[in-house]
């Protein structure tokens, strides 16, 4: 594996330390100094690595993101025959590791930008496209043509409103609370619908 250059080394420090600030403050709070607070460095190392605010959280965004993609990576790797690959992707998707509320709170801050930020929705594009390539890699084995695309439709939508849900429950604006194993429940039952019951 080759070694991280200064520059790369400290990117991925206030990288990280941003994507900590935002998972406990969100956007609003994920402030300049506060990152380089964080890092034990100064405002001005910050400036000098990345432009602004919205570079700096445009590496988190990836950050988070390329953490997900390795979990459904490996996932995957893992998975014997094409039902089992659409059971890996989604369980990469409500991984306990990323399904929590405060990594949910940082996605939805995250995504909220998005309407706002070209950059963020060229990411957000790249991460439906890659989860619609997954998905079709599996059901090109498990349905017709005309019905596959019905069923990513299904799942992705399915997956983007469990994590709106469970981070809406985290913060007091949904009336009831959503748990990773309902959460899980839900995502079975509509696969279900789409392919039928596991053999």
């Amino acid at each position: 594996m080759p070694r991280l250059s200064i520059e790369q080394l400290r990117r991925q420090e206030l990288a990280e330390a941003a994507y900590e600030i935002l998972q406990e403050e969100g956007i609003a709070g994920t402030t300049l100094a506060k990152v380089a607070e964080r890092a034990g460095m100064s405002k001005g190392i910050v400036l000098h690595y990345f432009r602004g605010k919205d570079e700096l959280l445009e590496v988190v965004m990836r950050h988070a993101n390329s953490l997900l993609r390795d979990e459904v990576i490996r996932l995957m790797g893992e998975a014997q025959g094409p039902r089992a690959r659409i059971d890996a992707i989604i369980a990469g998707n409500f991984s306990p590791k990323f399904f929590k509320p405060e990594i949910c709170n940082a996605w939805l801050s995250l995504c909220a930008e998005v309407p706002r930020n070209a950059k963020f929705a060229r990411i957000q594009r790249a991460i439906h496209a890659r989860m619609r390539s997954n998905l079709l890699s599996g059901l090109r084995h498990l349905l017709p043509p005309e019905k596959r695309e019905a069923a990513v439709i299904g799942i992705t939508a399915m997956i983007d409103g469990l994590w709106l849900r469970f981070g809406l429950t985290q913060n007091g604006l949904a009336e009831t609370g959503l748990s990773l194993e309902q959460a899980m429940a839900q995502m079975e039952s509509l696969v279900t619908q789409h392919l039928g019951p596991h053999r």
